[in-house]
């Protein structure tokens, strides 16, 4: 079986360093058996994603920008945990997305970061809910904010 490292690199994906966080806030909290993971913008290599879906980008720039957050969150799992195999299942993903009022495709968005946790970790282990909705704006500005919850194995 790959790791989870493995099956990122043959995804083309090295993750970057855990980014610090906006605000006075913990950007991961170790709670038991579960990892909270405090909401990440659409960070990408160049940048942050930003603008508004509906007005300023298209679905297409939208999904990236989730994928993005997707990797950000991976990033910060690693921070905290060391070993991103300790990750025994994604439980939920809480998205927000810059959208215009009359913009309704936000699941759509969405799944630019549902889609690659299932690609990381399989459709087992990746199975979760999640809510999509639109916002008036982001930190930042960025296009796409969002939190992660995991279930965790123990140490040892």
């Amino acid at each position: 079986m790959k790791s989870v490292e493995q099956t990122l690199a043959g995804l083309g994906i090295e993750l970057p360093p855990a980014p610090q966080p906006l605000g006075n806030f913990a950007p991961f909290l170790v709670d038991g058996d579960y990892l909270y993971i405090s909401g990440q913008i659409s960070s990408a290599p160049t940048g942050i994603i930003t603008g508004k879906l509906g007005q300023d980008l298209d679905i297409e720039t939208g999904i990236k920008a989730a994928r993005y957050c997707a990797i950000g969150i991976l990033a910060r799992a690693k921070a905290a945990l060391g070993d991103l195999d300790r990750i025994e299942k994604l439980i939920k993903l809480g998205a927000f997305v810059n959208a215009s009022p009359d913009f309704g495709d936000h699941p759509k968005v969405v799944n630019g970061a549902s889609d690659l946790m299932v690609q990381v970790f399989g459709p087992d282990k990746a199975n979760h809910v999640r809510f999509a909705v639109g916002s008036p704006s982001l930190p930042s500005q960025a296009a796409v904010e969002i939190e992660a919850v995991f279930r965790i194995a123990s140490k040892g």
